[in-house]
């Protein structure tokens, strides 16, 4: 008993103690529970589609990575500051497949998700129609790398390019066979898309007003790995050169057929070949290619090493071709969106004609069609197996 009497004032301090405790602790409980949760920031919503799957995928990656360096970076920055408000990019990544129908599917997915802008697409093919749906919707499409014509002559206000058109490539390559090449004849094969074939009528167009002789127009697809047929017919003819209209996953098997089938012509192309995937698809008939680009040679920008730096650094790979030109078209599109002052799609559609940009691939403004102004095609040839510079056209 007297044990038990003296446990008991104990215990009613302790108990004492812990309701003081207790008292002092839901004041603090109650203050945090009224503490606003901090703010989640605002996103602004850009797409960018291209080829993620299939044979030319890797050139599909290389434009999105692109553009995710640059959404990137941005928020790294602090985001876009919009009308006194901060906002965070976000890039809705789409896969076309190269595909014109699948195009149009994966530019409706982006604009039901809300984009207020899209880079792309890689293809012309798939851009084209695409574009018509981003128009209907007040979405601007901004193309780092489609280059056929029709891309920006169908009036649509929300359409637009970063690069040159191939009625400048193709006119610069029918230039190069005639001047630079010494040709005298010319055989064209095309992949049939709207890219391959465009960039073709150009190039055959051209080289007749310069005096080339056409010998043979032969067409593939853009799925072709068996050129033989085609080719044989091409080396009974002993053109010159051959120019190829398509991209580098048909064009590297060809260049390794017409070595098989001991044909002298060389090859000429446009800038869906001018890549180190050609070359190492072609291996030891890489060398055989002279090629374009639409737009300036990475290694002659002025920031070209240091983007070259930074994309290595991020992705672990090397820049294929049109990155930079992604890139661009994000800031671009950043750019129109702070002078709107406002996040609305029709404010911004209103904002890009007036873009004035020195971006990584040089200064970007656009021409009534939306396509941009004084653009570049530089011309290279393969040597030691990497893609060797030779010149610049404007």
């Amino acid at each position: 008993m007297n044990h038990l009497m003296k446990i008991a004032p104990l215990a009613v301090a302790a108990a004492v103690a812990l309701a003081a405790c207790g008292k002092k602790e839901e004041p603090a409980k109650a203050e945090a529970a009224k503490a606003p949760a901090a703010a989640p920031a605002e996103v602004i919503k850009i797409g960018h589609v291209a080829p993620l799957t299939g044979g030319i995928a890797h050139l599909g990656k290389d434009n999105e990575n692109g553009a995710r360096l640059a959404v990137d970076e941005i928020n790294v920055a602090g985001g876009l500051d919009v009308g006194g408000k901060k906002y965070k990019l976000e890039l809705l990544a789409e896969d076309d497949k190269a595909d014109p129908k699948e195009g149009t599917l994966a530019a409706q997915k982006l604009v039901d998700a809300g984009v207020v802008a899209v880079v792309g697409h890689l293809n012309s093919g798939t851009s084209i129609p695409a574009s018509k749906i981003y128009a209907d919707a007040n979405v601007v499409q901004v193309s780092p790398s489609a280059t056929n014509p029709k891309l920006t002559e169908q009036g649509f206000k929300t359409t637009f390019r970063v690069v040159a058109n191939d009625n400048q490539q193709g006119s610069v390559l029918a230039n190069y066979a005639a001047t630079e090449m010494k040709a005298k004849t010319i055989a064209i094969v095309d992949d049939r898309t709207a890219y391959g074939q465009g960039l073709a009528d150009v190039v055959e167009k051209v080289a007749k007003e310069k005096g080339l002789k056409v010998v043979a127009r032969e067409f593939a697809t853009d799925k072709t790995t068996d050129f033989n047929a085609i080719l044989t017919k091409i080396r009974a003819a002993k053109p010159d050169v051959v120019m190829y209209g398509g991209m580098d996953a048909t064009a590297g098997p060809m260049a390794k057929q017409m070595k098989q089938l001991g044909i002298k012509s060389k090859l000429l192309a446009g800038d869906g070949v001018c890549s180190p995937e050609f070359i190492k698809l072609a291996g030891d008939a890489a060398d055989i290619l002279t090629c374009s680009m639409a737009g300036e040679a990475v290694e002659k920008l002025a920031k070209g090493e240091e983007f070259k730096a930074k994309y290595k650094a991020k992705f672990n790979q090397d820049v294929q071709i049109y990155s930079p030109y992604s890139y661009d078209a994000v800031y671009v599109i950043a750019d129109a969106i702070k002078r709107a002052g406002k996040v609305d799609k029709a404010a911004i559609v209103a904002a890009m004609p007036a873009t004035s940009y020195t971006g990584v691939t040089g200064q970007i403004t656009f021409d009534e069609k939306g396509d941009i102004k004084n653009g570049a095609i530089s011309m290279f040839n393969v040597k030691d197996g990497k893609l060797n510079y030779i010149s610049t056209s404007r």
